[in-house]
């Protein structure tokens, strides 16, 4: 039998997480994608293309935990938990080093090369909250990938 924890899969606090995954990395995309020549920039397509993997399993998930919380349905099986831990490990990897990237163009950008004048500033105000962004969604999955990990290991 495994363990019901706080964020586990079927269950209104994991369906919270979700939501908050999919919040945050859909923010990041549409900030990232609305800052002017973002495009010129290898890390911020990576960052929109890892954002925008994660809100794709994010959204599925919290899918698969509302018809679980519907039909008052158990995800908790051995085989849907180890396909919930791969997939939230690849994808806060993928989440993280987007990220991480991403935020070391921003530092160069504007405190290294001082890019960032008073006509630039819009944007790089974009830069910076959607990498935020991006580091907010990685924690939530983190923690997400965190309890299916303690989930699978209580079989």
């Amino acid at each position: 039998m495994m363990k019901r924890l706080l964020g586990g899969p079927g269950t209104i606090s994991g369906f919270l997480l979700r939501l908050g995954q999919c919040a945050f990395g859909a923010s990041s995309i549409a900030l990232m994608v609305t800052a002017f020549g973002f495009s010129s920039y290898t890390a911020f397509c990576y960052l929109i293309a890892s954002m925008g993997l994660q809100v794709l399993w994010s959204f599925g998930l919290a899918c698969l935990d509302i018809y679980a919380l519907r039909r008052k349905r158990d995800l908790q099986n051995p085989i849907l938990v180890s396909l919930f831990v791969v997939g939230d490990w690849v994808t806060a990897t993928l989440s993280l080093a987007a990220a991480c990237s991403s935020a070391g163009i921003v530092v160069l950008y504007a405190r290294d090369l001082d890019l960032c004048s008073t006509r630039k500033s819009l944007t790089c105000n974009r830069y910076q909250i959607s990498v935020a962004m991006a580091f907010i969604t990685w924690v939530l999955t983190a923690m997400s990938s965190h309890v299916m990990f303690w989930i699978l290991a209580s079989v």
